[in-house]
């Protein structure tokens, strides 16, 4: 025999557009909140900074994997990251699409410039990865 469970309507989660308003963070403290294209660049901040599979209350889909690409070539690096990058934040529904990747690097740190596109419009984002 299977068990059958009957969930209640009310606890069924439904995934739809994450929210456009959040606690706004700052270096030392979170204070107010902040909404749309702000509280998408947070969103955005804390994927590019939360390391993939490293954290058991986060699902499998966020955050963005770096360990991996230290000490390995370049050239090598430079394109996974700009697909590292893109398959992380296009996860997120607000996000049209992820351009314009710039790669300077210094000495051991690679620092990737890029544009987003998003229904709040377009903003520039800036990374350094260790290489």
């Amino acid at each position: 025999m299977i068990p059958v469970s009957s969930i209640p309507e009310t606890l069924v989660i439904s995934e739809g557009i994450k929210t456009n308003r959040t606690y706004q963070l700052f270096p030392n403290k979170i204070q107010g909140y902040v909404d749309n294209a702000e509280a998408l660049k947070q969103a955005i901040y804390k994927m590019l900074f939360t390391e993939k599979y490293q954290y058991p209350i986060y699902s499998f889909d966020y955050g963005i994997t770096f360990e991996d690409l230290i000490g390995k070539d370049t050239a090598y690096v430079t394109i996974e990251l700009k697909r590292r990058i893109m398959e992380c934040l296009l996860e997120d529904e607000r996000v049209l699409s992820v351009e314009n990747f710039r790669f300077e690097l210094n000495g051991d740190e690679i620092r990737c410039t890029f544009e987003v596109k998003s229904i709040y419009g377009n903003f520039t984002i800036e990374k350094e990865v260790d290489g």
